[in-house]
């Protein structure tokens, strides 16, 4: 009792002098944070807390609260930092100006609403980035935001409350308004050059063309949101030192949780040292993950979601050091790891992963040649990637798994351990006399090659140095597609694979390969081939 006497005591003397010194409105002294709070956060009991209302907004999903809530935050910042609390309510706002040492505190049943543009407010204006040809509309702005932060460090948004996107633009230019429009806002969440951000515990619905955009924030934790929008859910983009865990992200429409690297701050900059863990993506129907109806029904007809955990496009930086481990993949695409602006992509793991409901290629690969970025850059590279204790079920028919460089430029050293796939099946035997084109300088994306590829497992091109171990492949209806289709392969070790095959379809497909080395993968015979023009196993 004495104790818990004490970190209020604490909690109500640091609000009133933060009020003091900031020469502004006192804040509220009535609302300490509760016990259960602090208890998790114990920062906050020692911080000035300053309620949005006591700054005249209103919460009641009508009165635009913006000029409010950002004399709050500036009346933080002022006193050197502090909490600003969003009581249980409904706060329009436009663009907030988040601040350095200032969190942003979202109770239970408190919303903040990103409001309808037009007679009523508008959001902040895209700032001009003269780099914005290299990379989407989206990539190449900040300030068009509900909320963003440009060069802040400290800052937190925390708490149990919500952020719904109702007034953003998805940035597609499909609808009205479009992204690119005066005034207009489709981002919900959106940092630039920042430093030691931490977003927790709170979820956003329907959060625009990015529910999270940031761009070069170093020292970056996002922990335990549940995100249910209508385009990317997270996007990490240049940035270091980067944990994303305890996630829930749904996004038919696009990405759910994607690392990119693009040239926005006009210059290359990687995206490295990341851990993304314990996370769940899915392309159920939007609102759907937080209303926990998980519904499955395509908003248009031949639609396939997609909803995955995805490095790319915007790949001109590359990727670094990036975990990837115990997650869950649900009704959307599967894995995919891209580099085709001129980055590398290098000293990767990815562990523990679970599919089911793959729409198509559970794990692509692509170094290609895209290029979009200043003239003169080389043609990046994709190296020393370990994916091992995979399982999918469900996955689609049409595409395999792929792993395809480009002629003359191989993804290399790449292990797959300890996977089990299996397919819807029912390929031809047309599917598997198809040639893939190269489409070297295509968008990355498994379905560039077309609706079907020559085998029901892995097509692998343009590699070096490879093992497979202890890999099966299945399906559950017959397919007469090659279980591995092998092309321009220099060095591919397999060790115990195993796949379901009809009688007269091979297992391996091999063409221009060079030591490849089979074995403990019965029926087949142990097989040492130094090199081969073509031949089938």
């Amino acid at each position: 009792m004495e104790k818990n006497s004490r970190r209020n005591f604490l909690a109500l003397t640091a609000a009133g002098l933060a009020g003091s010194a900031a020469g502004l409105a006192r804040p509220d002294a009535a609302i300490a944070m509760p016990r259960e709070v602090a208890d998790k956060h114990p920062a906050l009991a020692l911080s000035g807390t300053y309620d949005v209302r006591t700054f005249g907004a209103k919460g009641d999903g009508k009165s635009i609260d913006t000029p409010a809530v950002n004399k709050a935050i500036e009346a933080a910042a002022a006193a050197g930092g502090g909490i600003v609390r969003f009581p249980a309510g409904s706060f329009a706002c436009f663009s907030i100006h988040l601040k350095s040492n200032v969190a942003l505190y979202l109770d239970p049943g408190a919303v903040i609403v990103a409001a309808e543009s037009g007679s009523a407010g508008q959001y902040d204006a895209a700032e001009p980035n003269q780099w914005d040809k290299f990379q989407d509309y989206g990539h190449s702005h900040w300030h068009n935001s509900l909320i963003w932060g440009e060069g802040v460090e400290n800052v937190s948004i925390l708490g149990p409350g919500k952020i719904w996107g109702k007034g953003l633009s998805r940035g597609s230019g499909r609808e009205t308004p479009k992204a690119e429009d005066p005034g207009v806002g489709n981002k919900a969440i959106a940092l630039k050059n920042c430093r030691n951000v931490t977003l927790r515990d709170f979820s956003i619905f329907h959060g625009g063309h990015f529910g999270i955009l940031a761009i070069a924030v170093d020292n970056f934790t996002i922990d335990n949101l549940t995100i249910d929008t209508n385009r990317d859910g997270i996007d990490i983009d240049c940035c270091r030192n980067v944990r994303v865990s305890n996630c829930n992200v749904n996004s038919p429409f696009d990405d759910g949780i994607c690392l990119k690297s693009c040239f926005g701050l006009g210059y290359a900059r990687a995206t490295e040292n990341v851990t993304i863990t314990n996370c769940l993506v899915s392309g159920f129907r939007e609102g759907s993950l937080l209303d926990a109806t998980y519904d499955r029904t395509p908003p248009r007809e031949n639609f396939k979601p997609t909803g995955r955990i995805k490095f790319g496009t915007e790949s001109n930086g590359g990727f670094k050091n990036i975990t990837v481990s115990n997650c869950v993949f649900e009704f959307c695409r599967g894995l995919a790891l891209e580099t085709v602006d001129g980055g590398l992509l290098e000293d990767v793991t990815i562990s523990n992963i679970t599919m089911r409901e793959i729409v198509n290629a559970p794990i692509f690969m692509r170094l290609g040649s895209r290029m979009r970025g200043p003239e003169g850059v080389p043609v990046g590279a994709m190296r020393r990637v370990m994916i091992s204790n995979v399982v999918c079920s469900s996955a689609g028919t049409g595409i395999s798994s792929i792993i395809s460089g480009i002629p003359g430029h191989e993804i290399e050293d790449v292990r797959l351990s300890d996977i089990y796939i299996r397919h819807l099946g029912g390929g031809s035997k047309e599917d598997a006399g198809v040639e893939p084109p190269e489409k070297e300088n295509t968008y990355p994306e498994p379905t560039m090659f077309g609706p079907a590829m020559p085998s029901y497992g892995f097509f692998i091109r343009h590699a070096r140095n490879l093992q497979l171990n202890n890999i099966e492949i299945a399906y559950d209806k017959d397919d007469l597609r090659p279980a591995f289709v092998v092309q321009d392969v220099k060095g591919i070790d397999v060790f115990r694979v195993k796949a379901q095959r009809v009688s007269d379809a091979a297992t391996f497909a091999l063409k221009r390969v060079t030591d490849f080395s089979l074995s403990q993968s019965r029926p087949l015979a142990d097989t040492l081939l130094e090199s081969v023009a073509e031949k089938k196993l």
